[in-house]
């Protein structure tokens, strides 16, 4: 009898244990979640500020839910073996709120859960306005987390939003209060400078595995992925990427329709119909259907 594959979990942990940079494009759905797999990227990560634009159409400020947020992972994690970085907010409420989002994040099949230190409701980590709970009350939310974990090799990812709101500084004293707590991964959030990143991999780096975010525009700079390995990162999320191409993309084609009243001068923008089909699997459906139906075995 063959061993069973290790868990998504399980890869992610062994796959961050090789020190090489790990790039996790931002889905916000399954679609984005099964190109980012075909593109040959290693992991995905499911982005709330995605999910809260593309499918309730409203800003990044807290306003998903945790069932949302469980239901947008669990369909990603449904479609494709990557293992998937899932953003959790702030837990969505008190101790016993983050447990249960553990619970639920892991039951829809998320390697990773990342939590932050802001209050709720939480903002953008690239917007201003942002305030903090206590460090004892992320190590709380922490606590809470790890214990409530059922996979041992769920990781749990500790974000600090303090670089944009109390300074870099505190953002490093906050990464080493979570590490002590037993976060997993550390994550400061919004470092406005290659010097600030420099800061933060040289005194948390060898506490911990660090992971960064490049938002195009926002407010940390783009560095390129192996230059932030050396600084120590080893993991780069890339959250709105997608998104946004997308975003520009349609609003191009609405423009075009409304100009034109008719979409031929599109067909060179277009993804082919057939290779859309081929990407969310037609012809296995169809073969299975056709199995099933004439009563073969599997």
């Amino acid at each position: 009898m063959s061993a069973a594959p290790p868990s998504a979990a399980a890869s992610l942990r062994a796959r961050i244990a090789t020190g090489a940079p790990l790039v996790a494009p931002g889905a916000m759905n399954a679609l984005f979640a099964r190109l980012i797999e075909e593109a040959g990227f290693e992991a995905a990560y499911l982005t709330g500020a995605g999910v809260a634009n593309a499918t309730l159409g409203v800003p990044d400020l807290g306003l998903t839910t945790m069932t949302e947020m469980a239901r947008a992972a669990a369909q990603i994690c449904d479609v494709t073996a990557l293992p998937v970085i899932a953003d959790a907010d702030t837990g969505f409420g008190g101790p016993l709120n983050v447990a249960r989002t553990v619970h639920a994040y892991e039951r829809a099949g998320v390697a990773a859960i990342q939590l932050e230190d802001q209050e709720f409701p939480k903002r953008c980590g690239h917007l201003d306005g942002k305030r903090l709970i206590g460090v004892e009350e992320m190590r709380v939310r922490l606590r809470a987390a790890l214990e409530a974990r059922r996979d041992p090799d769920t990781v749990i990812i500790a974000r600090t939003d303090a670089c944009g709101a109390s300074g870099v500084e505190d953002a490093i004293e906050r990464g080493r209060a979570y590490r002590e707590e037993g976060a997993d991964v550390l994550f400061c959030d919004g470092p406005r400078s290659e010097r600030e990143l420099e800061r933060i991999g040289g005194e948390l780096g060898a506490l911990a595995p660090l992971m960064v975010s490049l938002v195009e525009g926002g407010r940390t700079p783009l560095m390129p992925v192996g230059a932030l390995a050396e600084l120590g990162f080893r993991i780069v999320i890339f959250p709105g990427l997608l998104m946004r191409v997308a975003v520009r993309a349609a609003r191009d084609a609405l423009a075009v329709l409304a100009r034109d009243g008719g979409s031929a001068a599109l067909l060179d923008r277009l993804a082919d119909f057939t290779a859309v089909n081929e990407i969310v699997g037609l012809g296995a459906y169809e073969r299975r259907a056709a199995r099933l139906e004439e009563g073969l075995a599997p």
